[in-house]
């Protein structure tokens, strides 16, 4: 039955557009034959024009009376004198009609042409007119510009009205797998892919759901930080689900015209209602769904409110049994509308943040399966190395590893390609025209080992990797790279007050040897300073203010800017702890330093001369300065000087 149905519709829409066909044959012909008609009428116009050459009154009676004329005719109602010239004459052509473009009340022009012995005439054009005039002088005009508009308006209606299409919908539209993207090339974002699996499945099973009276989530909304997948994961749904997939993003909606981002709503509502079950993914929907609250930044754009709301009925409207879903994608979701994140609307927030261990793991798996790679690659070594980055920042790094192997003429991927691009996208690349002087040189030098001699006395420090003077295009001219031994959540006070210590050494080995500070020392007191807040503001780790938060966080997806939540006493009498705990811990730092100015001029002489040192290297020279034996080593498990080697968590410049 089903079958012959859609035969059915098939013959209807043949033969509708056989009829479409056939009136668009037929205008076809008459706008030809009005064409050609048009051009008949203008090529004689055109012809006749080519035979007539005009001159002036007193030129024709000039010729008149120099006897060069055989023939005159006056014809008073075109205002003119027709002559033609004698065959005697060579200043004009024969053949030629010739006329005067005035026409003077003259009684003697029949006399003088009687006494000249020209012919004269006086003839009036028969004024009778044919329906051929008719239709070129009046009809004509109208039909092609009828015709002209006709066209025009056809042409604007298609394209979605006056405006050149404003009000329609700008979503692409991928159909079944045309998004070539399916779960197994989403990874590390396991419990997102688990909350977005069961849209799936209702789609393809919406029976069992419905049989226990579940009803199937009208929007899911992707929260998460830039990079981590939130789109890729969207386009996963649409390619597992095997449905349409509109993709659009926030700003797609917004135009200088007030209530046309509403209507491109209601047009995408339309369309997906037109091919349910689907799916419509809105990326970057903070742009249109932002809080109509004046705190944020809304109750003052007509056009984005009209957007929302019309977003909002939309969403309140639609049949949730016929399949449609909507996903959306932000990294701002404490701007959004209350009322746009109540269930019934987006039913479900689905977090997707950076991953893991275990998830960078996956995902440099997945990046890297078609990337030609050495045996000896260790990519859990990659994964460890790599606290904080999203997805995007390891697909960056395995590409960047790439590149430098076809560069170093190999064939293959090695570690020290894939260490050298977390060094490229954390710090930048080296800056081989930028040489440092000797003295220069040796303060940077000193500067590293400093940061770096807390890190292996410190108990609490993450262990070194790598040291090194290498100036890099990010602005660092040296850096020290460390790694935790496992990953971590949770970071003691104690931990803290290392990382404080660590920072600040780099300006305290300076202050010992030179007894003077420089500049490099700037991005050391910008992240101690920050960390140092933190603690008192939001860790609650100051023994003066306690257990109260004085900060809180905003756009934590984004930048994490905190924002302080005190009156201006509190806030001074902050600045004032910071400096205390700054202070305690630099001085700390520079004890360390006095303490150890052995081993830290032989590592700085060392660093010096090599520019770039490895973890095992700094540790085998300041056993050897130190005195550590092997024994010794042995019953030292704790210490961060036998912690095994890792890559980059933390980079102190």
């Amino acid at each position: 039955m089903d079958n012959q149905n859609n035969q059915n519709n098939n013959q209807n829409n043949n033969q509708e557009n056989k009829k479409k066909n056939n009136r668009f044959g037929w205008l076809i012909c008459l706008v030809a034959a009005l064409f050609v008609l048009g051009l008949f009428s203008y090529m004689t116009k055109q012809l006749e024009a080519s035979t007539l050459r005009e001159v002036t009154y007193g030129e024709f009676i000039s010729m008149l009376e120099q006897g060069k004329l055989s023939k005159v005719e006056v014809q008073p109602d075109k205002e003119r004198i027709v002559f033609s010239p004698s065959t005697a004459s060579s200043s004009y052509q024969e053949g030629i009609t010739y006329y005067t473009g005035f026409f003077p009340y003259d009684t003697k022009l029949q006399q003088r042409c009687e006494d000249a012995g020209v012919f004269y005439a006086a003839t009036y054009t028969d004024k009778s007119v044919t329906i051929l005039d008719i239709i070129l002088s009046y009809v004509l005009p109208f039909i092609l510009i009828y015709v002209v508009m006709f066209f025009l308006f056809r042409m604007i209606t298609k394209s979605g009205g006056m405006m050149g299409g404003v009000g329609k919908s700008n979503a692409k539209v991928y159909v079944e797998k045309e998004t070539g993207i399916t779960f197994k090339d989403v990874a590390g974002e396991e419990e997102a892919k688990e909350s977005v699996k069961e849209l799936v499945d209702f789609l393809h099973n919406p029976g069992k759901y419905t049989r226990i009276g579940a009803k199937l989530p009208k929007g899911a909304l992707l929260v998460g930080p830039p990079g981590t997948g939130k789109t890729l994961l969207a386009k996963a749904v649409a390619g597992e689900a095997k449905v349409p997939f509109f993709s659009l993003s926030g700003s797609d909606f917004m135009e200088m015209f007030v209530g046309v981002g509403a209507a491109r709503v209601r047009d995408l509502f339309k369309q997906a209602q037109s091919q349910a079950p689907c799916i419509v993914f809105i990326d970057e929907i903070d742009a249109i769904g932002k809080s109509r609250d004046a705190h944020y930044g809304g109750g003052g754009n007509d056009e984005r409110e009209q957007t929302l709301n019309q977003l909002l009925s939309e969403m309140d409207g639609f049949d949730t049994s016929k399949g449609i879903v909507i996903l959306a994608a932000t990294n701002r979701p404490e701007v959004l509308d209350k009322a746009l994140l109540r269930p019934g609307r987006f039913d479900r927030r689905i977090i997707v943040d950076k991953p893991d261990l275990k998830g960078r793991l996956e995902i440099l798996k997945v990046h890297s399966k078609n990337v030609l790679m050495h045996d000896s690659v260790d990519l859990e070594a990659i994964a460890l190395a790599t606290s904080g980055a999203v997805g995007s920042d390891l697909a960056n790094m395995i590409n960047e590893a790439a590149i430098l192997a076809v560069k170093e003429g190999r064939t293959v991927v090695t570690q020290a390609d894939l260490y050298e691009s977390v060094d490229v996208v954390i710090a930048g690349k080296e800056k081989k025209d930028r040489i440092l002087n000797k003295e220069e040189k040796q303060i940077v030098a000193y500067h590293e080992i400093g940061h770096a001699l807390v890190t292996a006395l410190e108990k609490k420090a993450e262990p070194v990797q790598k040291i090194t003077i290498v100036p890099r295009t990010m602005g660092s001219l040296g850096y020290v790279m460390q790694v935790p031994e496992e990953e971590k959540y949770l970071m003691s006070k104690e931990e803290l007050l290392t990382r404080l210590v660590m920072l600040l050494g780099g300006r305290a080995a300076e202050e010992v040897v030179f007894h003077s500070v420089t500049t490099g020392a700037s991005n050391d007191i910008e992240k101690a300073t920050s960390l140092a807040r933190a603690m008192i503001t939001q860790y609650g780790m100051s023994e003066k203010f306690g257990l109260i938060g004085l900060e809180s966080i905003e756009s934590r997806y984004l930048d994490g800017r905190p924002v302080l939540n005190c009156a201006d006493d509190t806030s001074a009498e902050i600045d004032k702890e910071v400096m205390r705990l700054l202070k305690q811990s630099y001085d700390k730092a520079v004890a360390i330093m006095k303490e150890n100015r052995d081993a830290l001029d032989k590592l700085a002489e060392y660093l010096f001369e090599k520019e770039t040192i490895t973890g095992k290297e700094f540790i085998e020279i300041f056993r050897e300065v130190k005195g550590i034996s092997e024994d010794a080593k042995e019953n030292q498990e704790d210490s961060p000087l036998v912690q095994p080697e890792r890559t980059e968590g933390t980079v102190a410049e």
